[in-house]
């Protein structure tokens, strides 16, 4: 059978995780690979056997064996480079979040569908063995109606630095890169209600943290403690029409005693924890249970969750599945995401009616 030829743009930290679930798949032959840091990009390419280097993408996209790609870039290039794709012909998965604004999302989502290609969203956590595992539960209607979720994504320390906290490059902070997770995860697991109304905070008052010893954190490869202009940290109460809510909070940096990773879902039968560790909560014979699920692992595993998101897009490219999650998802979180900060600017709860 006939490889998958892909193509990989921007040669960064998350382009591995995509290139080791590719190099995993039997059905994929990687072929191109695109950073405009050429020597990055040969370094993959040697790593992982990819025969054409490129540092433009026009002319990655130009390539007509190239019939997929993956976009491992900053935020402020998803929208042009996804257009681009579709244009030249090509499957695109694309990280998230789908790129800076609600404008460029919808002519993302415009070029999508003029060009009849596969494009999936990188909401990688829709793809985790734990929420697959829940969700058979959320089908089988054993949670009843989902009507409330709850969401922290907490560091103490974990700016980092570079792209990430460059406003112009990253669209945000913790809120963009972090929040876009859970936000769209809980969004998910609850059907995907139509959003009607969200306020939201933004915080800027502790700043990169550089000062901090003792405690070491990821940092991107263009790390600069000096440039910092997102913020530390983001909360948010989101409203949807069936009358559904999320709440969540984000953060890169903040006094806190740990660091704080819990989402919960909660409907009229059980409610579930998802993370730190899923566990469903119901009620039988007058009685409340936690059921604590048997599997190998009860969190979000990021090398597991990526593979299965690559061979779900594999399949989608060679019209086996639909995908999981569409550019009209990409559309949805845009809105939200977007939102939150317009409130926090205006200090005014902004409503789509």
């Amino acid at each position: 059978m006939k490889k998958l030829k892909i193509g990989v743009i921007g040669a960064g930290s998350i382009s591995s995780l995509h290139m080791d679930a590719y190099a995993n798949n039997k059905d994929v032959e990687l072929y191109a690979i695109c950073d405009m840091n050429v020597e990055r990009a040969q370094e993959k390419a040697d790593k992982y056997g990819i025969p054409h280097v490129y540092s433009n993408v026009q002319e990655l996209l130009a390539n007509p064996e190239v019939e997929a790609v993956s976009i491992c870039t900053w935020n402020n290039t998803h929208a042009e480079f996804s257009i681009a794709a579709v244009n030249a012909g090509k499957h695109v998965l694309c990280e998230k979040p789908l790129c800076q604004t609600v404008e460029q999302a919808l002519e993302v989502q415009s070029a999508v569908q003029s060009s009849g290609k596969v494009f999936q969203v990188g909401f990688v956590r829709r793809y985790g063995n734990t929420t697959q595992m829940l969700r058979r539960f959320i089908d089988a209607g054993d949670l009843g109606e989902i009507y409330y979720a709850k969401a922290s994504y907490l560091r103490r320390l974990g700016n980092p630095g570079g792209w990430f906290s460059d406003s112009k490059r990253s669209g945000g902070g913790p809120l963009i890169d972090l929040g876009v997770h859970v936000i769209d995860l809980c969004w998910y697991l609850m059907g995907k209600p139509k959003v009607q109304s969200v306020k939201g905070n933004t915080y800027r008052k502790l700043g990169n943290r550089a000062n901090v010893q003792h405690l070491s954190f990821y940092q991107a490869a263009d790390y600069d403690a000096t440039q910092n202009d997102v913020e530390d940290l983001a909360n948010a109460l989101i409203c949807f029409e069936n009358g559904a809510s999320i709440m969540v909070d984000v953060s890169f940096t903040l006094h806190g005693i740990k660091n704080d990773g819990t989402i919960s879902i909660y409907g009229t039968k059980g409610g579930a924890q998802v993370e730190p560790e899923l566990q469903i909560a119901t009620e039988k014979h007058d009685m409340m249970l936690n059921l604590l699920p048997q599997a190998d692992t009860l969190t979000f595993d990021f090398v597991a969750g990526f593979q299965n998101e690559i061979n779900h897009f594999v399949r989608c490219c060679l019209g086996t599945d639909e995908t999981l999650s569409p550019v009209e998802d990409g559309v949805e979180i845009m809105k939200i995401l977007c939102a939150v900060y317009e409130s926090a600017q205006t200090g005014k709860e902004v409503r789509f009616d």
